[in-house]
């Protein structure tokens, strides 16, 4: 495997190649509804921890993020518009549940900007400290 050797100066989180590449592959080739991020603190670096097939839902996705602990993701939102014309668009949404530890917080928060530059097509960003911060609504007010 390649590691990316540039660490984060704030937080000195690498980012594992393999992250990139499944958000290429989802960006260009959809083959990917959703892939989860999680940052691995001993290695220091963010891995790819889950990834969703084309065929599974936002409920899948919102299932996959857990309840009292920060990720990173990407969904592949579609959806139609007013004119009836199938789009997508690419969320990258910070998972930071109110219940999980606060140096992990800590790490999420100071470590999200470069992953997310590091992820290029990323089309709209949700903070989400709870599920409702993320639900569908969320998305489709935020897709138009």
């Amino acid at each position: 495997m390649v590691y990316t050797n540039e660490a984060n100066a704030a937080s000195g989180m690498a980012v594992h190649d393999d992250c990139k590449l499944k958000f290429l592959e989802l960006k260009a080739k959809r083959t990917h509804r959703f892939i989860v991020f999680k940052i691995e603190e001993k290695q220091k670096q963010v891995v790819v921890e889950k990834v969703g097939e084309p065929t599974q839902s936002y409920e899948d996705f919102a299932a996959s993020l857990p309840a009292d602990e920060c990720r990173y993701a990407v969904f592949d939102f579609d959806f139609v518009t007013a004119e009836n014309c199938q789009k997508s668009r690419i969320f990258f949404i910070a998972w930071s549940p109110d219940t999980s530890r606060v140096r992990s917080k800590m790490i999420y928060a100071s470590s999200k900007d470069r992953f997310k530059r590091e992820l290029d097509g990323i089309q709209i960003e949700l903070q989400a400290t709870d599920p409702t911060e993320m639900g569908l609504d969320v998305f489709r007010s935020r897709a138009n």
